[in-house]
């Protein structure tokens, strides 16, 4: 069944790379890309403020005490971000406690897939009992400030005086389709550095995922 799983994935992957490319190429042109679709790495970050699955609304400066944080771009119906799902959380198990929690942000229109309806969203973070904001990004304004493209899509923030600056863009890590066959753990690396006081040695790399379906499209 595993091997059955990993194939059906593989496929999918296959797919959405015939489709398109993902929002920015590697190296340089990934940079100039991801400048004129959103925050580029050293960007501030403006402040936003969502609703989460508990009813509650949640800024981004809401963690003013806290030396970053994870943004990830995610959803409920992507084979992607299903497979990122137990990592997403094994990064806030591991990071929240250093200062940099995760934000889980949805972008994706629930009019073109309806487990993204916040209904859904609600069910899925108790079933699987989020440790941290689930939000949902209804207008998408959010997801176009940071020029998130694909789900999942990761920013690593740190706190750059009173505000957040980007670090990282990109995967969480080199291997969609099998967490046990990852060489790389980009967002993983990236914070690890920032909490030791380190620079981030790789900044940019190319989102693999489920394209954002834009409601004005």
């Amino acid at each position: 069944m595993k091997i059955r799983i990993s194939l059906w994935v593989s496929m999918i992957l296959c797919l959405s790379l015939l489709a398109g490319p993902a929002s920015a190429e590697d190296g340089e042109r990934g940079a100039s890309r991801q400048s004129q679709r959103g925050y580029q790495v050293g960007d501030a970050v403006s402040n936003f403020r969502l609703k989460n699955t508990n009813g509650n609304m949640v800024s981004l400066s809401d963690f003013a005490s806290s030396k970053g944080v994870i943004v990830v771009f995610t959803s409920n119906h992507c084979p992607f971000a299903k497979a990122y799902e137990d990592r997403i959380i094994a990064l806030n198990n591991k990071f929240a406690g250093q200062g940099f929690p995760v934000i889980a942000i949805n972008p994706s229109d629930p009019g073109t897939h309806q487990d993204d309806t916040f209904e859904k969203m609600k069910e899925r973070a108790a079933a699987k009992n989020y440790g941290y904001p689930y939000l949902v990004d209804d207008a998408q304004q959010v997801a176009r400030a940071f020029g998130a493209a694909r789900t999942p899509q990761a920013f690593v923030l740190q706190k750059n005086g009173a505000q957040f600056a980007v670090r990282y863009v990109g995967m969480i890590d080199d291997n969609p389709q099998d967490a046990s066959g990852v060489t790389k753990f980009y967002v993983d690396e990236a914070v690890t550095n920032l909490a030791g006081g380190k620079p981030v040695v790789t900044t940019l790399t190319k989102p693999v995922g489920c394209a954002i379906k834009w409601k004005n499209q």
